[in-house]
């Protein structure tokens, strides 16, 4: 069964970090690109970052960039974001989806595998 599970949400003052994982199972994450996404109730889907399968490329978006890092590490399926100075507007429930590539850069879109969320919630 093709699987993503996301952990590592939870409750952190604001300028706290938190460090996100995912687990894949059921495929082959070294043909994946992998990507952080996050969702508040009522909003759009945000994109944050995406890895490439190598992990020799990386993508962040302009909010996260200087304090959100992608990395991934193939032999345990696992792909985290680190999060450091966290911040009231960072909180949402935090995604983790992939697709089959092998580009040379990763984007954004056309995710077809996707996690159940975990939530960030940053606040006083």
């Amino acid at each position: 069964q093709v699987q993503l599970v996301e952990s590592g949400g939870g409750w952190v003052q604001p300028g706290g970090s938190l460090r996100l994982s995912c687990a894949a199972s059921g495929f082959t994450t070294s043909s994946y690109h992998i990507a952080w996404f996050r969702q508040v109730s009522g909003k759009e889907r945000e994109e944050i970052s995406c890895i490439t399968e190598s992990g020799s490329s990386t993508t962040v978006v302009d909010s996260g960039k200087g304090r959100f890092t992608i990395s991934r590490d193939n032999a345990k399926r696992t792909v985290s974001l680190e999060m450091n100075n966290l911040q009231p507007e960072d909180t949402a429930i935090y995604y983790c989806a992939a697709k089959n590539s092998t580009a040379s850069v990763c984007n954004l879109r056309q995710y077809n595998i996707w996690g159940q969320g975990t939530q960030v919630t940053v606040s006083s």
